[in-house]
């Protein structure tokens, strides 16, 4: 492999005794993203109903922000260590196992009768996302084809831009509709057909090799890994340091109102769907040049939106190509981490969600401190300076002379 430009070819793809048919593969896939779509959705749908959710369980809106933080720490948390905890297991089992848990936490958050036990709920909820994310994210390669994996790749992780397009804005009708203790069973009954629909087009994958916790500190001194975890994190904290206030944003500018945002942000989550392969397009020929490509966009889109305040057809051009350069921050990522390391492909997604997971908390609290501060202004600038600096980080790693083998 290049030190220069990563590929997503692996030299260790897994016996073909475990590849289903080629009828198959993209059945898979689609279970795949299908499972992406139902923890995303599930990890963020409190944000939707956090009035009516703290209303009925007799906290504070404030307090039942809790509901997103805690999973999304745990989270973070989990999703290294949990292949190392399960590292014998099938991948197909493992990940059933997961979406079955991620029903029952549902199923509790819907029947909570006070907010300790949603939080207890939303604490397994947290467990699952990170499972999920550590396992579905590296599968591609293992399903499809190698001209295939990129494409495929994008597909998986589509699942996550479609939850922020269709998933939460669903959820939340429905809680508004019916009540926010029917959007969690709407989302059990969500958990048990995925996992169903894995259980059938899935094939067994056993695990390729242990995940250990030695494997982490070995691919962290891997420089084209340790720098594109570095750009990860910088792209995320900076965009969610940003996009979480991204409504007072939009309400600076003249002529918008509450009917006209919600409907920039479901042309921003359009976008982001539309990123996610666009992008994923040429994070599969050349994930350094996409990354490259997403920073420098980022960084500039977000920085033009402070000077923008002043027009609404500005300001909607802006948020459109932003959704779509973001929509390609995960899909690079994992292409240029899958090349990185391929050989360690799970535990590098492991560390890959780790991170990004930190990363949302992160951001979120970072903005929040500076939007206080210094104002809405000054959250843009810090979201674009973040963007900019994984641009090194990114170009750095490029001429690293990193190996691509990971010693048990």
């Amino acid at each position: 492999m290049s030190s220069t430009t990563p590929n997503t070819t692996s030299p260790d793809r897994p016996d073909t005794s475990v590849t289903p048919a080629p009828r198959h593969s993209w059945a898979a896939v689609l279970a795949l993203a299908a499972a992406t779509f139902t923890v995303v959705t599930t990890e963020m749908l409190p944000v939707g109903l956090l009035t009516s959710l703290g209303a009925g369980l007799g906290v504070s809106p404030g307090t039942a922000g809790l509901a997103v933080t805690l999973p999304g720490l745990l989270a973070a948390v989990s999703a290294p260590l949990l292949p190392v905890a399960v590292r014998r297991t099938g991948r197909r089992t493992m990940l059933g196992a997961l979406l079955l848990l991620l029903a029952a936490a549902n199923l509790l958050c819907a029947l909570a009768t006070d907010f300790a036990v949603l939080l207890l709920a939303r604490a397994l909820v947290g467990v699952c996302i990170g499972g999920v994310w550590a396992v579905a994210a590296g599968l591609a390669v293992r399903l499809v084809p190698p001209a295939s994996v990129g494409r495929a790749t994008s597909v998986i992780f589509s699942g996550i831009a479609v939850a922020s397009v269709l998933g939460v804005p669903a959820g939340t009708f429905l809680g508004a509709l019916a009540g926010w203790r029917w959007s969690f069973a709407a989302l059990s009954v969500l958990a048990l057909t995925a996992a169903g629909v894995l259980a059938r087009t899935l094939p067994p994958l056993p695990a390729e090799r242990p995940v250990r916790l030695t494997t982490f500190g070995r691919l962290l001194r891997l420089p084209q890994v340790s720098r594109g975890l570095l750009a990860v994190a910088l792209l995320v904290t900076g965009h969610f340091a940003a996009y979480t206030y991204v409504r007072p944003v939009l309400e600076r500018v003249p002529g918008t109102g509450a009917g006209l945002i919600s409907t920039l942000l479901l042309g921003y989550g359009v976008a982001g769907v539309a990123g996610t392969f666009a992008v994923g397009a040429l994070a599969a020929r050349d994930p350094r040049r996409a990354l490259l490509a997403v920073s420098a966009g980022l960084g500039t889109v977000v920085a033009l939106l402070v000077p923008a305040d002043g027009s609404l057809a500005a300001s909607t051009a802006l948020l459109v190509v932003w959704g779509l350069l973001y929509g390609g921050v995960s899909v690079s990522a994992q292409n240029w981490l899958s090349a990185a390391a391929p050989q360690a492909r799970e535990a590098a997604s492991g560390l890959f969600a780790g991170v990004f997971n930190t990363a949302i908390a992160l951001g979120a609290f970072t903005g929040g401190r500076v939007a206080d501060a210094a104002g809405l202004p000054q959250v843009l600038c810090l979201a674009a300076a973040l963007a900019l600096l994984a641009l090194p980080a990114v170009a750095l790693a490029g001429h690293a002379e990193g190996a691509v083998t990971v010693p048990r």
